[in-house]
């Protein structure tokens, strides 16, 4: 086994072992167990289990940012908008151990942890206010303050997830999207606005009376 593929399976069994322990019990020693790997070997790759941690979800965000593609209002934009909805509940789905543990942590117990969760957040609503920002431009985003409106699709998002994660309540994906677009659809989105190419209608063939003799 090369580095490259070491370094995932450490990381595969950091977040298996946090997701079933919590990351505060969790130890260096039950990463090591899953990965079937000496101690030694995981110090060759990460100082501490918080480095492992890191990269974890930072992975996760630069997976959420590669999942959302910049809308062509001259194309289907609905289609559009639900493949960047697909594409975030693929990612986080798609890892569902990582999704729970970031959903369900304690904040308090260690501030560098908590700090990184927030900062994962953070950066969700960043990435999803640029987006809206660009979508007040097109004109497909109601006016308003797009970090509130960042805020309010992140709480939405995170109930849904804890939903399918944490409680075992789980809905068919193609629901989740077209559900998640219709709220949206009835909350800022604007696409009924959104500039239309202009459709050219043939004109009426005109009637003619025929003569009576």
């Amino acid at each position: 086994m090369d580095k490259a593929e070491r370094r995932l399976e450490l990381l595969r069994a950091a977040r298996d072992v946090f997701a079933t322990k919590g990351y505060h019990a969790a130890k260096v020693d039950d990463i090591v167990a899953r990965a079937s790997v000496a101690k030694g070997t995981f110090y060759l790759y990460f100082p501490d289990k918080r480095s492992v941690f890191v990269e974890l979800v930072d992975g996760l965000f630069s997976r959420l940012g590669g999942a959302i593609l910049t809308v062509d209002t001259q194309g289907d934009i609905e289609a559009q908008i639900k493949h960047n909805i697909r594409g975030i509940v693929a990612v986080l789905l798609d890892d569902p151990a990582l999704t729970q543990l970031l959903l369900s942590f304690a904040p308090g117990l260690d501030p560098a942890f908590a700090a990184k969760i927030r900062s994962f957040y953070d950066g969700v609503k960043t990435l999803l206010r640029v987006s809206l920002d660009e979508g007040q431009r097109l004109g497909i985003v109601a006016e308003g303050d797009t970090s509130m409106y960042a805020t309010f699709t992140v709480g939405a998002l995170k109930e849904i997830f804890a939903e399918s994660t944490d409680r075992g309540q789980a809905w068919p994906r193609e629901q989740l999207v077209e559900q998640l677009f219709r709220l949206l659809q009835r909350g800022y989105l604007r696409i009924d606005r959104a500039p239309e190419a202009p459709v050219s209608v043939p004109p009426k063939p005109r009637k003619t009376r025929k003569k009576t003799a």
